[in-house]
C-alpha cells in the first residue's frame, strides 16, 4: 500500500510504498517547537523506497543526542513533511500527520519522556 504525505498546500509530498518499520512518539522540546504542540509522531521508512515530489527548503539542526537531522519543509506553506536523521542515514522519517490518515498505524515507542507534558498519556 502506497501511502503519500504533503504539505499544507501540496506543493510538497512524498510517498511511501512499504509499510512504515517504526512510529516513534517524540517528546523532546525540538519536536514541541517544530509541531506546535505537546509531541511530534514520525513514521520512518527505509529512505530508498521513498520518492520526495516537489521543491522543499532544508533546515538542519543537532538532536538531544548530538546527531544532525535535515528537516524538509514546505517553502511555500512551512509544513515540515519529512526529515533524515544522519544517525540513521538509511531512514528517512515522515510527519505522520501529513499522511491526513486517521486509519494510520499508533506509535510503536515513545522517546524523551522526560518531556512529556503530565496531561498526555503514553500510548500503550
Amino acid at each position: 500500500m502506497t501511502r503519500v504525505a504533503t504539505c499544507s498546500c501540496g506543493k510538497l509530498a512524498i510517498r511511501c510504498p512499504a509499510e512504515p518499520l517504526k512510529i516513534s512518539l517524540c517528546h523532546c522540546l525540538e519536536c514541541q517547537r517544530r509541531t506546535g504542540g505537546p509531541f511530534g509522531i514520525g513514521a520512518f521508512f527505509d529512505a530508498a523506497s521513498t520518492e520526495a515530489v516537489g521543491p522543499s527548503t532544508v533546515f538542519e539542526r543537532s538532536s538531544d543526542s548530538g546527531h544532525s537531522i535535515a528537516f524538509h519543509f514546505c517553502g511555500a506553506c512551512g509544513s515540515t513533511v519529512f526529515w533524515y536523521p544522519s544517525r540513521m542515514p538509511q531512514m528517512v522519517a515522515v510527519a505522520v500527520g501529513c499522511f491526513a490518515d486517521p486509519g494510520f498505524p499508533a506509535p510503536t515507542q515513545a522517546v524523551f519522556d522526560q518531556h512529556r507534558h503530565p496531561w498526555v498519556v503514553p500510548p500503550t
